[in-house]
């Protein structure tokens, strides 16, 4: 993945360069990577790419096929078609290899609901490689500490919430340190403290270095804690590259707060400015024009002018325009 935005249409008639094929650039790899059970398809070849140390959003409606794309990055699913590396291996060939140095949390968490949340992590941890048996209760301990679990850790699994259930998983995921952690809707079930706790390992874990993959059907939430978004709709991979790059893409605007919205609109669409009321403010499109010129013409008017700034276009609004035509 460049450093541009990469777009790609199914029956587009422009495709974007394809990735250069260097195992350094990534963590994460697809090509042609397709699953498909009876005549449904529900991952139609997809190339993704995922780069060292970013944090990459993969987002999409229930159904889109992100679950069943990371089930296959991981060698939990094996593909129909194409070919998947991870940490430079190819998977699932070697998915021994390289799994211990992934964390992952899919499809929700499944535990012995009759041990304690941390014997169940005394489980996961003595299956860890890069774990002795010295260091074991020590790993747990920090685990259960990062997700905040350290008072309900003794208490049996079965009487954890959703969201406490959720954190534990985590805490698994994050038993050692990984060159990749891989999340499958992390914030499911999650209030709004733990939402804000998953934010910050995630931003923690990004800081040392470490490249996290996320899947979420949630737009702010991956607004919120990526640096790279994939966007899936109907199986297929509609759009990849830095979060900044896509919300860029939607084209220049000004938003220009003013006591008179619909003076300012009528005086921009007079001078064949394309203008309208948004939110209380003016929404001007700088594709024929430039911000000088749109401020000038409405002094020109009588408009007040109390601010203008350049608009910002909303992941929202970026994945309406992505997925319209797939629909």
């Amino acid at each position: 993945m460049t450093d541009a935005l990469r777009v790609d249409r199914v029956g587009a008639e422009e495709t974007a360069p394809t990735p250069v094929d260097t195992s350094d650039t990534f963590a994460a790899r697809t090509r042609g990577l397709r699953k498909t059970y009876g005549s449904t398809v529900a991952v139609a070849d997809v190339d993704l790419a995922v780069p060292h140390g970013a944090v990459v959003g993969v987002l999409g409606p229930n159904g889109s096929g992100k679950t069943t794309t990371i089930r296959m990055l991981l060698g939990l699913t094996r593909p129909t078609s194409g070919e998947v590396e991870l940490l430079g291996c190819e998977v699932p060939e070697h998915a021994d290899r390289v799994l211990p140095r992934v964390g992952a949390l899919v499809e929700g968490p499944g535990f012995h609901p009759f041990l304690s949340g941390r014997q169940n992590l005394l489980r996961c941890a003595a299956m860890e490689p890069h774990l002795t048996r010295s260091t074991i209760p020590g790993a747990v301990g920090d685990a259960l500490d990062r997700v905040g679990l350290s008072r309900a850790a003794d208490r049996r699994f079965r009487g954890y919430s959703l969201g406490m259930k959720q954190r534990l998983g985590l805490a698994a995921a994050l038993l050692v340190p990984r060159e990749l952690v891989v999340l499958d809707e992390p914030t499911n079930g999650l209030d709004p403290a733990g939402t804000k706790e998953v934010r910050r390992i995630i931003a923690e874990l990004h800081g040392a270095g470490t490249t996290v993959l996320v899947s979420s059907h949630l737009l702010s939430e991956v607004e919120a804690t990526c640096t790279h978004v994939a966007v899936m709709h109907q199986g297929s991979l509609v759009a990849q590259g830095e979060l900044a790059g896509l919300l860029e893409s939607g084209g220049p605007t000004l938003l220009v707060s003013t006591p008179d919205v619909d003076g300012g609109v009528e005086a921009l669409r007079d001078n064949r400015i394309a203008a309208s009321e948004h939110q209380g403010e003016i929404r001007v499109e700088l594709t024929d024009v430039d911000a000088p010129e749109v401020i000038a013409e409405l002094v020109r008017a009588g408009i007040g002018v109390h601010e203008a700034r350049r608009g910002r276009t909303g992941l929202e609004d970026v994945f309406a325009r992505l997925t319209e035509d797939e629909s």
